[in-house]
């Protein structure tokens, strides 16, 4: 949609929603016009980094050396009328979004055609049908839509629905651009496609089952690359090819990879370094650093205002460089778990947190509690997959947002509060050896290692479907459901970070934070629930909470979940929530285990707490 601005879209949702290869739905004018996100090559022309963008980059140096990036940078954004150095020109910067899907149906006279077949106005993305305009009183346009239906395989590929593949012509018809799309009754099977030449017709049933589309193969198109993946074999036969709706949210999950901005780089001195870390790094010398800090009119404010040398900013850098190197990119999440468990408070300008009682109820099953002042969180985005959600964040076989290897990854940073509660890891171990523990689970693991080896065959599983983290995860879910009555926040403002690995010196804590640019803001009213008296209240009222479902029996039998989700006792009355607060995508979870079932209280982690 070259030169056709359709509209303006959230930072945010940028990343977390319409990232490239994500479809876009908007408005041109009055018309509604539907495109998938361009790629990052597209972002580097569009959009370049300098200018009224050049200070649109970020840092966060351990996720920079784990995905191998320079840097990080965020989607574009501009002020009101902004102009580029002239002082004259609008700054023309923006994103772009390509058409699709090409197939667009009139609403009035239902048919059915490719784009360019419909009228146009010169500057504007809509298009309209000029039959029906013609018959409207003063010519009133009568916009065309998006079709509902597309093509998606497994790898990640996007095309237009095979319209004429489906009708299936007579052998004698020509008419490749002029269908109807028909509702003569309720469902897909009252919804019927007509070839308006040879009046072959087709019901829409059966168009989302796993071999709708069998005898197609993926071409691997990829629009918002503008390039074929000529590699792909997914077929129709083999399921791996399905039509999905096109607002459906199984077209797109973004692959993110999110750190906390924690010691020692949230100190001052390290983050000014780390602004200027890929300038420093290209000087080879360290007396070279120092001309270049003393060159510098920032650097040397900075120096000024701390009372120390060039040399010593050029001694920091050094001593940060080395420390980087010994930054285990394989778990980021130990080092933050190490902060948050440690014996000291923090007191940054991006990380604060302070160490708070532990109620006597609690003190069995908790063993720190760390209310959270502030903290900052960059999220990047490196790929995304279709029909099915990413199962581990560390494997490679997620669709690429770029034709070639970059030196960044688009990002945004969000700042925000929290509490962070670890369990008494003698207490669960104990709890988690239990061989009742154990059979609860046994049907989640089993779905988990039977889904991931028709996935991923041969590639070891990158964790199971344990006590631990079915439990913990169970924990999070219910405290965030109880923290939005106590505290006011929407559930969707609200997020998990779980610190989770087996065995006696593994991981056992969770983090609630809110850490938006959204209304709901930050107030504070989070992390004082962290404080003696309240956090009591919050764990309690969120167990006493799962006791109870409204889909019980069923509920608690795992009746109700989806096996798909690995889950046990969970649905939507009493622990999903939504898509955005959840990193594991409302899978891997059991209330049982919080609270325990009718037939056996004890594999409840809480349930002397409870009684």
């Amino acid at each position: 949609m070259a030169n056709n601005q359709t509209g303006e879209l959230r930072r945010s949702s940028v990343l977390m929603t319409y990232a490239p290869g994500a479809i876009i739905d908007m408005r041109s004018g009055a018309g509604p016009v539907s495109g998938v996100s361009s790629g990052l090559e597209e972002w580097d022309k569009s959009a370049p980094l300098y200018g009224n963008l050049k200070y649109q980059k970020i840092i966060e140096r351990r996720l920079c050396k784990k995905l191998d990036k320079k840097y990080f940078r965020l989607p574009p954004v501009l002020e009101k009328d902004a102009k580029l150095a002239d002082k004259i020109t609008p700054d023309p910067a923006s994103l772009v979004v390509r058409r699709f899907p090409e197939w667009l149906q009139c609403p009035l006279c239902e048919l059915l055609r490719p784009a360019s077949k419909w009228g146009k106005d010169p500057g504007q993305a809509y298009r309209y049908c000029p039959t029906c305009t013609a018959s409207r009183p003063g010519a009133e346009k009568v916009f065309v839509i998006p079709v509902r239906f597309v093509m998606a395989c497994t790898n990640g590929h996007l095309e237009d629905f095979p319209w004429n593949w489906w009708v299936n012509h007579r052998n004698e018809c020509k008419n490749l651009d002029k269908l109807k799309l028909t509702s003569y009754g309720p469902g897909l099977s009252g919804l019927i496609l007509e070839c308006t030449s040879c009046k072959q017709r087709r019901s829409m049933e059966g168009v989302f089952s796993g071999n709708a589309l069998k005898g197609l193969n993926c071409r691997g198109s990829r629009p918002w690359l503008r390039s074929n993946d000529v590699s792909c074999n997914c077929r129709g036969d083999d399921g791996n090819l399905r039509v999905l709706q096109r607002g459906g949210s199984n077209i797109y999950y973004p692959v993110m990879e999110s750190a906390l901005d924690i010691p020692p780089w949230t100190r001052t001195l390290e983050r000014i370094l780390g602004d200027y870390w890929d300038t420093l790094l290209d000087i080879v010398d360290h007396e070279g650093r120092v001309a270049y800090i003393n060159s510098s009119q920032h650097l040397s404010r900075v120096i000024s205002r701390e009372n120390i040398s060039a040399e010593d900013l050029a001694s920091k850098f050094d001593e940060m460089f080395n420390g980087a190197d010994s930054i285990d990119v394989n778990n980021l999440r130990l080092d933050e778990y190490q902060v948050f468990t440690g014996s000291l408070d923090e007191n940054d300008e991006e990380f604060e947190i302070h160490s708070e009682e532990i109620a006597q109820s609690l003190s069995p099953f908790i063993s720190k509690v760390m209310r959270v002042s502030r903290l900052r969180e960059v999220r990047v985005i490196k790929g995304f997959t279709r029909i099915n959600p990413p199962s581990d964040i560390e494997l490679t076989d997620y669709t690429p947002i770029s034709n070639g290897d970059l030196d960044w990854l688009p990002a945004i940073e969000v700042r925000g509060e929290g509490l962070f509660i670890s369990f008494n890891i003698e207490k669960l171990t104990v709890w988690e050896k239990d061989s009742s523990v154990h059979d609860r689970v046994s049907a989640a693991n089993e779905s988990w290692k039977k889904e991931w080896e028709r996935r991923y065959q041969n590639k070891p599983l990158p964790h199971e479907a344990t006590p631990r983290l079915l439990m913990l995860h169970a924990f999070a879910h219910a405290m965030i459901r109880q923290l939005t009555l106590e505290c006011g926040y929407s559930t969707a403002s609200l997020r998990e970070r779980l610190y989770v690995s087996e065995g006696p010196n593994g991981m056992a804590g969770i983090l609630i934070y809110t850490a938006t640019s959204d209304s709901d803001g930050t107030l504070g009213g989070l992390q004082r629930r962290a404080r003696k008296d309240l956090l009591e209240v919050t764990v309690l009222g969120a167990l006493q909470s799962s006791q109870w479902c409204a889909s019980d029996p069923l509920c608690i039998s795992g009746e109700t979940s989806a096996p798909e989700s690995h889950s046990i006792a969970s649905c939507h009355s009493c622990m999903l929530v939504p898509e955005t607060s959840c990193e594991l995508h409302n899978r891997f979870l059991d209330r049982g285990l919080l609270v325990g079932d009718s037939s056996n209280l004890e594999i409840g982690f809480f349930s002397n707490l409870l009684d």
